[in-house]
């Protein structure tokens, strides 16, 4: 069982550690148990039961009413919010607690609806999007475990993949063709999935790699379907070593075609590109770029 701190509690929840004591001592909400040397703990229950109460309490319903109410109420009147209430804040807490609990059902209810309501590309880049990066925060402090990490990325994995599915596959020699991919070592496939459904979805041929493709396979990858453009990004790789160096590799070995890079590395250690690279600095100029 996972053991949490009041910092924890505040950090997945966003509510402020002094009102949790306050809500502690008023309303009995919750009670951390003590280590013998009385330090503060809580554990998975009562991380669960205070984001319940964190929903209900950010959308209007006040903590003296929560407090008179049943744990099964709570879970109800948290599932109908978050089918109904499409603010920012309130979706990214509902993906907060499916996380926690593990629960694909709710992560799915969650989804489907802001698919069905925004479409597929809004709900990636208004609420899956911040998701991630929260994730990211949530991981660098210790606050989850990579059991849930994992378990959120497979899910997300799966729902971006049915959407590349369900686009129309585009081919011809009139079709722009782009080959995407991701450099040794490099792990973020979940970008470049989504990198698949952009550009699938803008009636576009895409050619796709993976992951931990080598420089030379990439050449052969080339030679059978010359592309006019081809994407990666660098986000993990090249911390020790300059990426400019892969950069003009990668820019001599593909001198006819576009260079699309993208990645935190691309942009922190400020890549001069050549003439046939651009450099994409963030989804939104992704975005611009591709419908531009």
């Amino acid at each position: 069982m996972a053991v949490y701190s009041i910092s924890d509690l505040e950090k997945l929840s966003g509510i402020k550690a002094h009102t949790i004591r306050v809500w502690e001592q008023r309303y009995n909400i919750i009670q951390p148990k003590r280590t013998k040397t009385n330090i503060r703990y809580y554990q998975d229950t009562d991380l669960k039961f205070l984001l319940n109460i964190a929903l209900l309490n950010k959308n209007g319903i006040k903590i003296s009413k929560i407090a008179k109410m049943s744990k099964d109420e709570i879970a109800e009147k948290v599932a109908a919010i978050s089918e109904i209430n499409f603010e920012y804040g309130t979706q990214l807490d509902a993906l907060t607690i499916s996380m926690i609990e593990m629960d694909e059902s709710k992560f799915d209810r969650i989804i489907s609806t802001n698919i069905h309501q925004s479409g597929f590309e809004r709900t990636m880049v208004d609420i899956i999007y911040p998701f991630l990066e929260k994730l990211s925060v949530l991981w660098l402090t210790g606050s989850i475990n990579p059991v849930q990490e994992n378990f959120m990325s497979y899910l997300i994995r799966q729902k971006i993949i049915v959407a590349i599915d369900n686009e129309q596959l585009v081919s011809g020699k009139n079709q722009d063709t782009y080959l995407v991919f991701l450099p040794e070592g490099e792990k973020q496939e979940l970008t470049l999935l989504f990198m698949h459904y952009l550009l699938k979805s803008r009636k576009k041929h895409v050619i796709y790699l993976g992951q931990d493709i080598s420089l030379s396979d990439l050449k052969d990858a080339y030679k059978i379907q010359k592309p006019n453009y081809i994407f990666t990004l660098i986000s993990e790789t090249f911390t020790r070593e300059p990426v400019q160096s892969y950069v003009n590799k990668l820019a001599k070995s593909f001198p006819d075609c576009t260079l699309l890079l993208s990645g935190y590395q691309v942009v922190a250690q400020q890549v001069i590109p050549a003439e046939n690279v651009r450099i994409l600095r963030s989804l939104n100029h992704t975005l611009e770029y591709l419908d531009a």
